[in-house]
């Protein structure tokens, strides 16, 4: 959940590790720090020279000196696992001698039992981290080059890494390592990139290679070479990063959330394109790799994410169940993989992650596939872990999101799922006729998305209305449950407002009890099968004085406010009905004054437990 960044060649590092943060700092924004190196001059040895700093990469800019000049650096954005927040614990970290130097990402399981050790030997730790006991096994390692000294140093260690190291004595490399955290190489002309996200790559070259499991990777200024933990070399072929430096700008928007609500309509449009088939009123989703044989002997579809990966799940299970026929449901990844679950083999297995690189999806995959089940990921970065790792999937196409709280990504998964719960349909028991229903909805859906932006100004007023509220409850039946939670998640990720979401149903069972007139709630209302039940339960709330404020097809009587949104196929009305409870946890958060990017305790891409 934090930004590596790094660079050796023959311009100055310092300025590139700097904008290279600025573009991490979604990934972690507690503190950051920077190591250079400069070359070895006459009787005097090549020195590491470390600022660091508590706060945001602007603090950090503003303490590293003007001379701080050198051609290799690495350099980090935190987000806090072990140890406070502060400028002893951001990284980079050195050893004693000011030799090392390390930037982490991950979390390092046995890390007391390496400290009391290190501690007894004498060594004397400046931090709280569990990263500073790496900086000190590799100085105390006794092989006679860097690799090999990292090597030495990763065979103590228990749990995650994505590492980039410099030794003052091997100041013409960098050597990098991956465990569960992503570390990408980008190839420049004599010149080379190391970072944890494309992100801070794609500024000056869009040639890649992302390591695996177990692989590490020692980068000098003209050229690279990758191998295995256990030091057999291993073949990379780059890739071309699709998305380009422009992507990840602000484009004219004052925060990257109010961006990326703004460009759902083009995201849903792109991931559509292409794929969908009139003729046989169905979609091509050709890199599944799984035929129409295969999908037919499916007999559970079971989802697995995290957060509002885990939402978007929840609807596409329901839109599978609805579609396909097939049994399926979703689960938080970070649960599944730690009950011992049944592995069927007759359950396809769908992974849900935005980044491609979340721990605990990652892990549950991982699993899964040890114990030989079929496994399909649904991810938005092309080539990432879980990508690599499942035996299929489909992209979203979602670009790049950079804002903490997910909007865009969660909209385009939704469709994906439309798509996939449309294919295994059509190969099943799905009529043609429903078929082409679906993909008539689908294709009206970035047009009534605009529509529903359109309508900001309006939402904003109403944001307004609820900003002064403690606590928000959120309902919704059925399709309208998933929707619920997910704006719920919105609100509290970014405005830090209490919520809760109840299905519409259980709200006679104990959530009523809260209901009072300082206790809002929203309440997801399409005008479905369910309309007179959602109907009977705003009136349960209006008998207790609670506001209400209702996201419908049409006003609704017993709303204290209504946000009116187009009307698709009923299967296909929660993508509409989540976009503008984004618009008001947005500006709900603006009223507040809240760091709407940046929210606290939070960062993007979960690559830890």
């Amino acid at each position: 959940m934090c930004g590596i960044v790094g660079y050796i060649g023959k311009r100055d590092v310092a300025p590139l590790l700097l904008e290279g943060l600025q573009r991490l700092e979604y990934r972690g924004y507690d503190s950051a720090g920077i190591v250079v190196t400069g070359k070895a001059t006459a009787g005097k040895p090549a020195a590491l020279k470390m600022v660091k700093a508590k706060g945001r990469v602007r603090e950090l800019e503003a303490r590293i000196p003007k001379r701080f000049t050198g051609t290799t650096g690495i350099a980090h954005t935190r987000w806090a696992t072990h140890g406070a927040p502060s400028d002893e614990n951001a990284h980079p970290h050195l050893d004693a001698d000011h030799k090392v130097a390390v930037v982490h990402n991950g979390i390092i399981d046995n890390a007391s039992e390496l400290r009391a050790k290190l501690v007894a030997d004498g060594v004397v730790f400046l931090s709280e981290t569990d990263t500073e006991v790496l900086v000190h096994l590799i100085a105390r390692a006794q092989a006679e080059t860097l690799e090999e000294k990292v090597r030495e140093a990763l065979r103590s260690i228990e749990g995650t890494y994505g590492i980039a190291v410099m030794h003052a004595d091997f100041n013409d490399r960098i050597v990098v390592a991956r465990n569960g955290s992503p570390v990408v190489l980008g190839i420049g002309e004599k010149e080379m990139f190391v970072a944890s996200d494309v992100a801070a790559l794609v500024a000056h070259t869009r040639q890649v290679v992302t390591l695996d499991d177990g692989e590490m990777a020692t980068l000098k200024a003209d050229d690279f070479r990758t191998y295995t933990t256990e030091g057999s070399s291993t073949t990379a072929t780059p890739t071309t990063v699709e998305w380009e430096a422009e992507s990840y700008d602000m484009g004219g928007h004052d925060t990257y959330m109010h961006k990326e609500i703004s460009e759902q309509a083009d995201a849903v449009d792109r991931v559509l394109r292409g794929r969908i088939d009139d003729r046989f009123s169905t979609v091509h989703l050709g890199g599944l790799n799984l035929d129409a044989r295969e999908a037919r002997g499916v007999r559970r579809i079971k989802i697995l994410g995290c957060g509002t990966s885990y939402h978007a799940g929840q609807i596409g299970a329901q839109l599978i169940e609805e579609l396909a026929r097939i049994p399926a449901d979703a689960e938080p990844a970070s649960e599944f993989r730690y009950r011992n679950p049944v592995v069927d083999p007759d359950t396809l297995y769908v992974a849900v992650s935005q980044s491609g690189e979340t721990y605990d999806v990652l892990a549950a995959v991982q699993e899964l596939k040890r114990k030989g089940a079929r496994v399909l990921g649904v991810v938005n970065v092309v080539g990432s872990a879980i990508a690599r790792e499942a035996d299929g999937g489909t992209y979203v196409h979602a670009g790049p999101e950079v804002c903490v709280v997910s909007t865009k990504c969660f909209t385009n998964t939704v469709v994906a799922f439309a798509l996939l719960a449309l294919h295994l349909g059509r190969i099943r028991d799905l009529s043609v006729a429903d078929g082409k229903r679906i993909i008539e909805g689908l294709r009206k859906l970035p047009a009534q998305i605009t529509e529903i932006l359109e309508n900001e100004d309006e939402i904003k007023k109403l944001a307004a209305e609820y900003a002064d509220a403690k606590s928000m409850m959120f309902i919704g039946r059925v399709r309208g449950y998933p929707v619920a939670r997910e704006a719920s998640l919105k609100l509290k990720e970014v405005s830090y407002i209490h919520a809760e979401a109840y299905p519409a149903s259980e709200l006679k069972h104990g959530p009523l009890a809260l209901i009072e007139p300082a206790m809002p709630t929203v309440a997801i209302v399409p005008d479905d099968e369910l309309l007179e039940k959602n109907r009977a339960a705003m009136e349960e709330i209006k008998a207790r004085s609670g506001r209400i404020l209702a996201v419908a097809h049409q006003v609704q009587e017993k709303a204290d406010h209504t946000i009116v949104v187009p009307k698709n196929e009923n299967e296909l009305d929660p993508i509409l009905m989540g976009i503008p409870l984004q618009l008001f946890a947005y500006h709900t958060a603006l009223a507040m004054g809240r760091d709407i990017d940046k929210p606290r305790n939070l960062a993007k891409s979960v690559t830890v437990e």
